[in-house]
């Protein structure tokens, strides 16, 4: 079932690499021996039932659930042990799901929490290219997050993401709670992020928009990675049409 999308040169590792890891909460195991990479201006979907593992799956490389076990290297270092602050450091912006915001804080305090890490980012224009990514939020900045739609906070949540200018950005269910006339607007705003030279993890149950715009895809069922391949051939697949697509 597996297709390797294109060859990984030892010479070039891998922006992310997972390496049989092992994760859960508590006695409790979710992930066991997943095994997959990113590379360098790509972008990977993880595509899976509920319950299958991909949200503890982002949840462990952003340092908010301690592995078991396995290795979790970014730009050929490990970060296994790392704290979810260290990880940010590093290049790792963790967007989760639901576009949670601080409903009782502006629009763009909501922002500028991103920089908890590293204020002084903020007098780089990052908030400018922020609001030319997405214009909603410079034109809702004096708000309460409280008062946002469903797609305003997503759009809220990613942009606190890039606050911290990461080199790779995970995408927890970006499409969670939008209304279905704003999810095109969502993914539109998600390939632009590509366009602009991020690396893209994107965790999705909505396989048909995760695999239009991704490069390649893995498929997590109870907790380990059944299929791998290039977008257009997990597309193709006649499981993936069955049990995801609905064809």
């Amino acid at each position: 079932m597996r297709e390797s999308s294109k060859p990984t040169l030892e010479s070039e590792p891998s922006m992310l690499e997972i390496n049989n890891l092992n994760s859960g909460y508590g006695k409790v195991s979710v992930l066991r021996n997943v095994t997959f990479h990113v590379d360098q201006d790509e972008m990977v979907a993880i595509i899976g039932p509920n319950g299958a593992g991909k949200s503890t799956l982002l949840k462990t490389i952003s340092g908010l659930v301690r592995a078991q076990s396995g290795e979790v290297k970014f730009e050929n270092d490990n970060i296994f042990c790392l704290s979810p602050d260290q990880v940010v450091r590093r290049g790792l912006a963790y967007v989760p799901e639901g576009g949670r915001v601080f409903p009782n804080m502006t629009v763009l305090e909501n922002l500028m929490m991103g920089a908890y890490s590293n204020q002084g980012i903020l007098k780089t224009g990052i908030l400018d290219e922020i609001y030319t990514l997405f214009p909603i939020l410079k034109n809702r900045s004096a708000q309460f997050a409280r008062t946002l739609s469903g797609g305003e906070r997503q759009m809220l949540a990613i942009g606190r993401g890039l606050v911290s200018r990461p080199k790779l950005i995970m995408l927890d269910e970006p499409s969670l709670g939008v209304a279905p006339k704003l999810v095109d607007e969502i993914y539109e705003k998600i390939h632009a992020l590509k366009r602009i030279g991020l690396t893209v993890l994107l965790v999705e149950q909505n396989t048909g928009y995760a695999l239009e715009l991704a490069d390649r895809g893995y498929v997590i069922e109870n907790g380990q990675i059944a299929m791998e391949g290039t977008a257009s051939y997990l597309s193709s697949s006649d499981h993936i049409k069955k049990f995801y697509l609905g064809l």
